[in-house]
């Protein structure tokens, strides 16, 4: 239990570091437990305290200095560490941005920079449904499919490799406990990888617009689907994708907004008719007859969900129509889920389709 009395700070102060630190440490675990209490909650968490396993500390404006391209660190009254980003690789890369708190860790330190953009409100828009091997956009003008299947790919590969090593570590403890974190921090930093290169296709096709995404219920999909489905849902990386975007969205003077799934696949974008039933791989209206790929006509419809924040409505839109025009501009076609292996040289694909 963390004591807040004076004498307990006077005792880590004169034990350990200055005592800003140890003010930035209990904000900090205040934090983590509240945000733990929250999720506790609501249901996401186990009735487990959380247990920080890597030790970090925060350094604040008050105790760092800037001299050049370097850094001072005060640790204790007169004793100071100096890192210096001169010649590192992204020296040019973050010239004319402001360091804010570095981050201290016990073999790292992580220098955090910032830069005040110039932004205006974008006016464009662009709707993407979720589904497990493509995100499929509608732009008002044009479809645009993002592949996904590398990402499966790789997931899928490591998840196999990782069940191997399991196996082992329940008879050789050690050897595959090295092996599975091994393993476990190499799928980590692949699928990292290949999500920001997803997010940057994204960004640079779609640059001052608003991004319109589904808010998805991972954990409500798990309540409602078999083993099978299971096993891919948790392959799928929606929530890291959509992070992403959101945190690189203001340098492409993007937004990035999520709206409600409810019957995105199920309904009519034209007379707004809903079909109860399970959709197949093509919407047919049994109204109207307007008809249309099932992924496409979800992006529709979150398309003019978005719009109807705004109490805007698409009127005219073609019926009957067709989709056709399929360029591959990046990529391989016809690919399968499992011809990448662990997907060297990693690459991402997109095909746009134009409407006619």
């Amino acid at each position: 239990m963390l004591n807040g009395s004076h004498e307990y700070a006077k005792f880590l102060t004169e034990r350990f570091i200055t005592e800003r630190y140890i003010d930035q440490a209990i904000h900090d675990t205040f934090s983590i437990l509240e945000s733990w209490r929250r999720r506790f909650e609501k249901g996401k968490a186990e009735y487990k305290p959380p247990l920080v396993k890597k030790a970090y500390v925060r350094i604040k404006t008050t105790l760092r200095r800037i001299i050049g391209k370097s850094v001072r660190i005060t640790v204790k009254p007169h004793e100071y560490i100096t890192y210096s980003w001169n010649n590192e690789w992204f020296s040019k890369r973050v010239e004319g941005f402001e360091l804010t708190e570095p981050i201290i860790k016990e073999d790292k330190v992580y220098l955090v920079f910032r830069k005040e953009l110039q932004t205006t409100t974008p006016l464009e828009v662009v709707a993407f449904d979720s589904n497990l091997f493509s995100l499929d956009g509608y732009d008002g003008e044009k479809f645009v499919t993002v592949s996904l299947k590398q990402l499966y790919s790789l997931k899928y590969t490591m998840q196999r490799k990782r069940s191997k090593v399991q196996s082992l570590a329940s008879k050789k403890f050690k050897a595959g406990k090295r092996l599975l974190v091994k393993y476990s921090h190499r799928e980590k930093n692949r699928v990292n990888d290949l999500v920001h290169k997803l997010a940057n296709l994204i960004l640079c096709l779609y640059h001052h617009h608003v991004l319109v995404f589904e808010k998805l219920n991972k954990q409500g999909m798990f309540e409602d689907a078999n083993d099978s489905l299971s096993r891919k849902l948790s392959k799928t990386v929606w929530r890291k994708l959509i992070n992403v975007l959101k945190y690189k969205a203001s340098l492409y003077n993007c937004r990035v907004v999520e709206v409600n799934p409810r019957f995105t696949s199920r309904s009519c974008p034209r007379c707004g008719w809903v079909n109860s039933r399970m959709v197949g791989k093509t919407f047919r209206c049994g109204k109207c007859g307007f008809t249309l790929d099932r992924q496409f006509n979800a992006s529709l419809n979150i398309f003019k969900k978005y719009l109807s924040r705004f109490n805007f409505k698409m009127w005219g839109f073609p019926h009957p129509f067709r989709v056709s025009g399929v360029i591959p501009l990046m990529g391989r076609r016809g690919m399968n889920i499992r011809d990448f292996g662990e997907v060297q040289g990693l690459r991402v694909e997109y095909k746009i389709y134009e409407i006619q």
